[in-house]
């Protein structure tokens, strides 16, 4: 028993050893434009997914989460700050979610993510994030909770939105808003929420 033991340890002593050296000479790459290897990115997606489920256990959803008005302030957030990793209806790509990896969820197809809490993940990981990521934490840039349950509201009617009937919410909302105050508009000759094309031919600012 104590020489099976004693194996095991040895084992793990030497993985770990070996790791430390993969490190040490910089052969794990960490370049974005080479995924992980599918073993490393599904221990990172349980860990993570684990992490989320156990953090967001006691969140509250609000009991009006599904009123318009949360769905139409969230349509003005999310034209503003999520539209580009995470696409608006009619949209395929972007050239910011491209040079992501992983690359971020398009969230207006479907979710197989049905559960109860689903809210309160999504709560959550707006709110703080996730490490290691492109997914910033919004409320470290200043979103008040009240910003990220309405920006909740709308995902959890974006799939069903055609881009006409998104076009139309972000229109009627009030824009860009931190706590209850607008953002003023950026410098940005794409308009929020479009599918833009142009050519890398020539240069060109963003």
């Amino acid at each position: 028993m104590k020489a099976f033991a004693l194996g095991v340890v040895s084992a793990i002593v030497a993985a770990g050893a070996v790791g430390a050296g993969l490190v040490g000479t910089g052969a794990i790459s960490g370049a974005a434009s080479e995924p992980h290897h599918p073993a490393v990115f599904r221990l990172l997606e349980f860990a993570r997914e684990r992490a989320i489920a156990r953090a967001s256990a006691g969140v509250v959803v609000p009991a009006d989460l599904a009123e318009a008005h949360r769905v139409r302030r969230g349509a003005g957030n999310y034209a503003a700050m999520c539209v580009q990793c995470h696409l608006a209806p009619g949209a395929t790509t972007s050239e910011l979610r491209e040079g992501l990896s992983p690359q971020p969820p398009d969230l207006t197809h479907p979710t197989a993510d049905s559960a109860p809490n689903v809210a309160a993940r999504r709560f959550w990981v707006i709110k703080h994030g996730i490490k290691a990521s492109a997914m910033p934490a919004w409320s470290r840039g200043g979103l008040t909770d009240d910003n990220i349950w309405d920006l909740v509201a709308l995902l959890a009617v974006l799939p069903a939105m055609d881009a006409a009937a998104y076009r139309a919410t972000v229109a009627a909302s009030a824009g860009h808003v931190h706590g209850s105050v607008p953002m003023a508009p950026q410098n940005d000759s794409h308009p929020h929420g479009a599918e833009t094309h142009h050519s890398h031919d020539k240069p060109h600012r963003h």
